[in-house]
């Protein structure tokens, strides 16, 4: 009874993480606008908090699979691998300090833990291999992504500097605001998912 109700709370989790990624807004003030945030990893960290660090890579998962037979892929299923490699890198390593003591303190220290490989995962993952992909689907030099994040901070003027003022506080505030909201909601939600184990 407890695998199947596990089961069919990853799948819910995951199709509620799914829906949340429909609902993005770009942060102009930091990066190009094709760089948009969205809180879908706040059911996936709240999943990996209640039912462990490989229920929330599988809630991962299952939420990039969904969103991607729901949208499709234009770069190769590299973007949606990227999505899934940041996504683990922010809850596991959250997941795991929870997991040996589930204090509250130990909650906010994994998820600090987890924002900052999220920015560092993030920064060298766009690095090396999700702004040359990107580049390449939309048809685009990396110069004319450099450009872009120039228009948004004239400080940005090649990867390096793009990675380090764009996508690092991208992905910090990203990490914030999940954080916070799991933080608000988690115990009113962990009852539920934690019910009758």
């Amino acid at each position: 009874m407890n695998k199947t109700k596990t089961i069919v709370e990853i799948g819910m989790l995951g199709a509620i993480a799914t829906v949340l990624m429909l609902f993005e807004f770009p942060l102009p003030f930091i990066a190009p606008p094709f760089y948009e945030i969205d809180l879908s990893e706040v059911p996936v960290l709240v999943g990996a908090f209640a039912l462990g660090p490989m229920a929330g890579a599988t809630i991962e998962l299952v939420k990039i699979l969904i969103n991607l037979i729901i949208n499709g892929t234009n770069t190769a299923f590299v973007g949606e691998i990227g999505n899934y490699i940041l996504g683990c890198a922010f809850i596991m390593p959250a997941a795991f300090i929870y997991k040996q003591k589930k204090t509250k303190t130990n909650a906010l220290l994994g998820m600090i833990v987890g924002t900052i490989f999220l920015t560092v995962f993030g920064c060298l993952l766009n690095a090396y291999v999700l702004l040359p992909t990107y580049a390449a689907a939309f048809g685009m030099s990396i110069d004319a992504i450099i450009e872009l994040g120039s228009a948004v901070n004239g400080n940005i003027t090649n990867v390096t500097t793009f990675v380090i003022i764009a996508v690092a506080p991208f992905n910090l505030i990203k990490g914030a605001a999940v954080s916070i909201i799991t933080l608000l909601i988690y115990k009113h939600i962990s009852p539920i998912l934690k019910g009758n184990r």
